[in-house]
């Protein structure tokens, strides 16, 4: 198998690679706008270099406690036409990876078992690698 870039980010004190390919910027948010009616992990919108873009709280949408209340670290995702800042706790890395597959002994539950993806290796520990579009609400499947 061939390295591919990855972003190592925190979300709740656990880390997680996305692939670069999902990333197109990293940036701050600040003020976020409710939405009324919206998903529970859909923390609402905030503009963004003269756009507007739709704030995922990524530990809600992975069945964790929310986050903090307003802003912070996201990784801007473009998903089906749609720019979408999912929130991250800290970011800590880019660099090369081998993607392995998850095996068959790797419990995951709920949501983390829709966005994984594979697991890669940092420093011996594993990390698994999430797919963010499959923390957008709506999306009937999660993208390959």
């Amino acid at each position: 198998m061939s390295e591919q870039l990855f972003l190592i980010a925190q979300i709740a004190g656990r880390s997680v690679a996305i692939d670069a390919n999902q990333v197109e910027s990293v940036v701050d948010i600040g003020h976020v706008v409710a939405v009324p009616r919206a998903d529970a992990h859909v923390r609402g919108l905030a503009a963004l270099r003269s756009r507007v873009v739709t704030v995922i709280d990524t530990r809600a949408a992975l069945g964790l406690e929310p986050g903090e209340a307003d802003g912070g670290r996201a990784v801007i995702t473009p998903v089906d036409g749609h720019h979408y800042a999912m929130l991250v706790d800290a970011l800590d890395d880019v660099a090369p990876f081998t993607a392995q597959p998850l095996a068959a002994g790797v419990p995951l539950s709920g949501m983390w078992q829709r966005a994984g993806r594979n697991l890669i290796e940092r420093d011996g520990e594993p990390i698994l690698a999430i797919d963010l579009a499959a923390l957008v609400p709506g999306l009937s499947a999660p993208t390959t």
